[in-house]
């Protein structure tokens, strides 16, 4: 690819597969041959633990390097980064990014202090995956600023669907007056159950409310056990169980990201969501 292609993972509400998803998408990218660094931008740290980074109190983090910015000292991003023996790296992060909300506040181009942070390094990478807090407050906006594109993963419940509409505003907003680049790339279903009637009615529901506007990726992430076991393993679904139907799961999704050059046109995200 010519470029790196800033993905950010985000839905307001927990509980859905974010940091799941960023991990084993990063893993699927790389083995694919492509470079791929994941950040951690929720000050919970979940990303960071369960790539196997438990002491991140003494080391640099995604918070540190946005203090650094704001204070308007040297920031180097290299210095943070970590290599997973799965051939991605990570940007990790700890509970001091909660204090970074604050901070943004007063803070001169506020929006755009993870871009800056990571400038310096994107070109290094054919991908940088940002695992988004659940929240649309300043640290997630942030993302959004730095982002190309947002991948929106839905639990299959109706209650998981419900917040859609007010994120796919904020999208737009950033869209509108600080990122006129991003994109939205897709809904991706997780936490699937095919043997119930309640996930294929949710997946209509959401074609029904939002497939004019926003693509539902063909890929949906089953549920299964085994994620859960991974999570404190320090490995992705890849490791941790190779034939998971999961882990073809997510190879699959890598694909069709890797294949998703031509974003959804069916009609324009601000167009659509403010008229």
């Amino acid at each position: 690819m010519d470029k790196c292609e800033i993905i950010a993972i985000a839905n307001q509400k927990g509980g859905v597969g974010k940091t799941t998803t960023t991990f084993n998408l990063g893993v699927a990218l790389a083995q694919e041959g492509k470079r791929v660094l994941l950040v951690d931008a929720d000050p919970q740290g979940d990303l960071t633990t369960y790539m196997g980074v438990h002491d991140t109190d003494n080391i640099p983090t995604l918070a540190s390097l946005m203090e650094c910015y704001i204070q308007d000292r040297n920031i180097d991003t290299d210095s943070a980064i970590i290599h997973h023996k799965e051939n991605i790296d990570l940007l990790p992060t700890n509970l001091d990014l909660s204090a970074m909300e604050i901070s943004l506040v007063t803070a001169m181009s506020r929006e755009y202090t993870i871009k800056n942070c990571l400038s310096s390094i994107k070109d290094k990478y054919d991908y940088i995956l940002i695992d988004c807090m659940p929240s649309l407050g300043m640290i997630t906006i942030n993302a959004l600023a730095s982002a190309d594109k947002v991948i929106i993963p839905v639990q299959t419940q109706f209650l998981a669907a419900k917040g859609m509409g007010h994120l796919l505003k904020t999208v737009a907003k950033v869209k509108r007056s600080i990122n006129p680049n991003l994109k939205i790339g897709g809904i991706l279903l997780t936490l699937v159950d095919k043997r119930t009637k309640l996930s294929k009615e949710t997946k209509q529901l959401l074609e029904e409310n939002y497939g004019n506007i926003v693509k539902i990726y063909n890929t949906q992430i089953p549920s299964a056990v085994k994620v859960a076991e991974s999570t404190s393993s320090g490995k992705s679904i890849f490791s941790y169980d190779k034939n998971s139907k999961v882990t073809s799961a997510y190879k699959e999704f890598g694909k069709e990201i890797l294949t998703d050059g031509k974003e959804y046109t069916k009609s324009s995200i601000t167009q659509s969501l403010t008229r």
